[in-house]
């Protein structure tokens, strides 16, 4: 799945209330209100379980890796239990699977291991729609090696990629094609595997950022046909950890920067120091949550995952349209990104007439409504709309979100355009 995001029934997926009670952080209270988290853009909440594991193993496990002694194997097995569980989440082999402190790290060590071997002239296409965690790196290396940045422009009419765009931009000195598979700022779902295939058929590298694709849709790698996809866990519920998928024999043929002693392997040739070992069992952890909610224990994980992910693009669905439709109708309200019902997110950013994106978030968080805003590192996106000074106030719905708290984000809004105290 990576264009369009089909509906699935609801009622074989744990109900609402089951999932919101595994949240400790949906007790919190501003006033006589719990708090209604819309930052899961920015980072969701993490459940229970998680914590658990992660406090289990610095309690019982804890130790450094590829040592003879009981504590150092345990952490060896976890570890790898842990690349296979994130396997699973992607579509993928354990072998393919390395870890690091998050998507923009990651993401840096492998574009310099890129750039060892371009050389100037080469051309390195990067989009109009992504996060900077997908452009900085390739900028600094059209910068240091002498190669041409070209971009893959935004229809602003759209907030898609400009049909067509890619292949006129392709040349034979086309090296690497860098493609977000969704918006962070405007919930966009790029049709990756097209982009992906034209790419690849010229020879280029194809590097995928899917940190804000993957807490909404199966991440399937292989019908991506990228090179390298990375993602978050802290998105998806999980700690602040980095994942990425490197094809295997890509992965071996980069030229990576590393110590001598380091393990020259793969997938661990891509990881750098000792590894927040207690975060990986945690992203392990978010992934088994996820699973759980299909309450199905006979099929594999995968197809768990596969079901569980459907039936929340359905809840969410809803709740984004009853959000979007609110939001519109209220006077003074712009809206970016596309319409429900088309390949999106359900993550919305909007700005407010006469109130800036911070103002618009301090006046609903005493309300108990938590939003995001900025420009969420969508640099770019914020320049081309013209809000790259005042941002945006950004709004996503998450697992544990509902309608009661999209009516109360709608009404906080509806209440600052009136004036009310």
């Amino acid at each position: 799945m990576t264009g369009r995001l089909d509906p699935a029934p609801t009622d074989t997926i744990a109900s609402l209330d089951a999932i919101r009670a595994q949240f400790p952080a949906l007790a919190r209270r501003e006033g006589d209100q719990t708090v209604a988290y819309f930052d899961g853009p920015g980072g969701t909440q993490v459940p229970r379980s998680v914590a658990e594991a992660m406090v289990y193993y610095l309690l019982h496990h804890n130790a450094n890796t590829h040592w003879a002694y009981p504590t150092s194997v345990e952490t060896d097995a976890l570890l790898g239990q842990a690349r296979e569980t994130l396997a699973d989440f992607l579509g993928a082999t354990a072998g393919e699977i390395a870890f690091g402190a998050n998507m923009t790290t990651l993401l840096f060590h492998i574009a310099r291991a890129i750039g060892r071997r371009l050389q100037p002239g080469d051309e390195i296409i990067v989009t109009e729609l992504d996060h900077h965690a997908n452009v900085a790196p390739w900028q600094a290396l059209a910068k240091e090696r002498g190669a041409v940045l070209k971009w893959l422009p935004l229809d602003r009419s759209t907030f898609r990629h400009e049909d067509g765009a890619l292949a006129r931009l392709l040349s034979p000195r086309t090296r690497v094609v860098a493609i977000g598979a969704a918006s962070n700022i405007l919930g966009t779902i790029s049709d990756v595997a097209t982009l992906v295939a034209e790419a690849r058929a010229i020879g280029a590298l194809t590097v995928v950022d899917a940190v804000h694709y993957a807490p909404h849709a199966l991440v399937d790698v292989q019908a991506f046909g990228a090179d390298f996809v990375l993602c978050s866990a802290y998105k998806f519920y999980g700690p602040h950890v980095g994942v990425v998928y490197g094809r295997a024999e890509v992965t071996a043929a980069l030229d990576l920067p590393r110590l001598e002693p380091a393990p020259d392997w793969v997938p661990e040739c891509l990881e750098t120091g000792t590894q927040n070992h207690e975060g990986i069992i945690g992203a392990a952890a978010a992934v088994e949550f996820l699973a759980s909610i299909s309450g199905d224990a006979t099929s594999s994980r995968r197809e768990r995952l596969g079901h569980v992910m459907h039936g929340l693009h359905a809840r969410a669905e809803q709740l984004f349209t009853q959000l979007w439709d609110g939001l519109r109708g209220i006077d003074g309200v712009t809206l970016f990104g596309p319409p429900p019902g088309t390949p999106r997110t359900p993550t919305v950013s909007f700005h407010v007439r006469g109130h800036p994106s911070e103002a618009v978030a301090r006046f609903l968080a005493p309300r108990g409504v938590y939003v995001s805003h900025g420009d969420f590192y969508a640099t770019t996106v914020a320049r081309k709309l013209g809000y790259a000074e005042e941002g945006f106030v950004r709004a996503g719905c998450a697992c544990y979100s509902d309608a009661d708290e999209v009516a109360r984000l709608v009404s906080g809004v509806r209440d600052l355009v009136r004036g009310s105290a």
